[in-house]
């Protein structure tokens, strides 16, 4: 049983060729393509002021340094939106629930930012490893923590996207599971169940949110300590 609950977050594969990709690429089809006008349709003038929206939540706590970063950071935050949502649909993948992916995008950018502050501001940056008036005996035991915390930064970063939604699909498969054996036997019971899930559907939709741009704000923030 706990091998069929788990079988979902598999990659899937046709005639041992892994799907993952087309799963990671298919988002872009929903972006709209560039065309002769500014303005196509309603729906492109709605992605486009949402795609704003997002660039200035993100740009805004950055200095004008860190604008650089803006195109990187909000496609970012769209492909990891788009990705999770599409994930939530019947008969999906959803590549965010691997880890190996997630890792891949968060230690490229987080190293990214530490050699952006190495280079830019090298004091400053070794700086963060040792507290301000930290007590003598205490410096090289602050010092190896402050170290860890710093590079177990990017493995945090993927931890917490692959936990949150691989606990919310879970959770749905469970209750959709109990909801269709008790149907026939407990109808009361599966009607309440029923409802439990339609409730979880909609607070996984805002998880799905929510993650994508937690992971984007600390890359900006880890940003922002370096520049």
């Amino acid at each position: 049983m706990n091998l069929t609950f788990f079988d979902q977050f598999s990659s899937p594969t046709f005639l041992g060729i892994p799907l993952i990709l087309i799963s990671m690429t298919f988002p872009a089809l929903l972006l709209p393509s560039p065309g002769n006008r500014w303005i196509t349709s309603r729906l492109s003038t709605l992605q486009l002021w949402f795609i704003n929206l997002v660039t200035k939540q993100l740009m805004m706590p950055l200095h004008n340094k860190g604008h650089k970063w803006a195109l990187i950071l909000t496609s970012l935050m769209i492909f990891l939106l788009l990705i999770n949502l599409l994930g939530l649909l019947p008969y999906t993948f959803t590549p965010t629930t691997q880890l190996s992916m997630n890792l891949a995008l968060a230690f490229p950018l987080w190293l990214a930012t530490l050699l952006t502050g190495l280079r830019n501001q090298p004091s400053a940056s070794l700086g963060h490893l040792l507290p301000e008036g930290t007590p003598t005996p205490l410096i090289p035991a602050l010092i190896m923590i402050e170290t860890t915390s710093l590079l177990i930064r990017p493995l945090a970063l993927g931890v917490r996207l692959t936990a949150n939604l691989t606990a919310g699909h879970l959770l749905i498969q469970l209750i959709s599971t109990a909801t269709m054996a008790l149907f026939s036997t407990m109808p009361a019971v599966s009607m309440l169940a029923l409802l439990v899930l339609l409730l979880l559907t909609i607070l996984e939709v805002a998880v799905a949110m929510i993650q994508a741009y937690v992971f984007v704000l600390l890359l900006s923030l880890y940003l922002q300590e370096n520049i």
